[in-house]
């Protein structure tokens, strides 16, 4: 039997007296786990550091640590609002599917019986995106990875993560979902400015293809996309808009931004928060419509023990390892959520 909180608040009023009516949430979330990598040497990735002989000493002992650790993280987001946790859960940086058959099974979460969708990307370090979710809520119809096919010369491939688009039904409307790990800003900010900006492009041709074939059709598209709300990236190429009455039909809305805004970020470098983990979603879950998702609200998750008290990154997320040390925290980034809700 499916277990939801109802959530009552007042949405208008008659005569001056507010009106209550009840709402089944369904919680969606983002989160980087931070370099999960299995402990075994896979040959055809540069995945040498995290071995037992390896700089990090990377051991079963570790591994399944950082597994019960992020398990512990995944238990307790969005339960405030829906003991269920996230319906729907796009990860980063890990290895294989390996890893993921391993977390799902952490006990933490091994209630929720969390599907797995995988691909392998092209990245040389083998760190890929992946697709966790309940099947009560979520069912898969399709699968497609795109390439971002970034060059930096004509005989030099960039080798980044693949766009993973996963499409089927969400509460039994039609969604797709994309989970994203654009390139990195290795050597600067500018340095791969472009490529971001061509994943954000890639992204919003994904968007208005899947417009044309089906305007009412559910849009989210999450990830760590190592650019802030305001970035070219995502202002610009990908077009998503900061506020909803600025959100066109065939348009996309990013419920992040006035986190940004305060200073609030999911990951910090040189005491400079920023919003790189972020969740965009299409305009159709901003109407109001009968027996229709509507979007409710966005947040970072985190909470004290997520956060790191001493040391060089005292306030930052608790991250596995500080430096070649391991810090036996979680990732170096909050994960995000959003609530969706329909009326029952």
């Amino acid at each position: 039997m499916r277990i939801t909180l109802l959530i009552l608040f007042s949405l208008y009023t008659i005569n001056g007296i507010a009106q209550e009516r009840t709402y089944q949430a369904t919680c969606i979330a983002f989160y980087n786990f931070e370099n999960l990598f299995d402990t075994e040497d896979d040959p055809n990735i540069n995945d040498e550091e995290f071995l037992p002989k390896g700089k990090r000493l990377w051991d079963k002992e570790l591994y399944n640590e950082k597994l019960e650790n992020m398990s512990y993280v995944v238990s307790m987001m969005g339960t405030n609002v829906t003991p269920d946790g996230p319906a729907v859960l796009g990860v980063c940086e890990v290895e294989n599917k390996k890893v993921l058959e391993d977390f799902v099974k952490q006990k933490n979460i091994a209630n929720r019986d969390y599907q797995i969708v995988h691909h392998d990307s092209p990245d040389k370090r083998g760190i890929d995106v992946a697709l966790l979710y309940q099947a009560k809520y979520f069912t898969v119809e399709h699968v497609k990875p795109f390439n971002l096919d970034i060059m930096k010369t004509k005989k030099d491939t960039l080798f980044s993560r693949d766009i993973l688009l996963v499409s089927g039904k969400l509460n039994n409307e039609s969604t797709h979902i994309m989970v994203n790990h654009w390139p990195s800003r290795g050597g600067g900010e500018n340095k791969a400015a472009a490529y971001r900006q061509k994943a954000g492009q890639i992204c919003r041709n994904i968007t208005d293809s899947l417009y044309q074939a089906d305007p009412s059709c559910n849009i989210i598209i999450m990830g760590d996309l190592n650019d802030d709300p305001t970035s070219p990236s995502i202002k610009k190429y990908l077009d998503a808009k900061s506020k909803v009455s600025k959100t066109p039909e065939g348009g996309l809305y990013n419920p992040l931004c006035d986190s940004y805004k305060k200073g609030i970020g999911t990951t910090a470098y040189r005491d400079s928060w920023g919003v790189f983990d972020q969740i965009i979603i299409s305009k159709s879950l901003l109407d109001k419509k009968e027996d229709q998702m509507l979007f409710y609200k966005a947040e970072i998750f985190k909470q004290p023990w997520m956060i790191q008290t001493t040391g060089r990154y005292k306030g930052y997320p608790k991250r596995t390892f500080s430096g070649d040390a391991y810090n036996g925290g979680y990732s170096d980034h909050f994960p995000v959520l959003i609530y969706l809700v329909k009326e029952i």
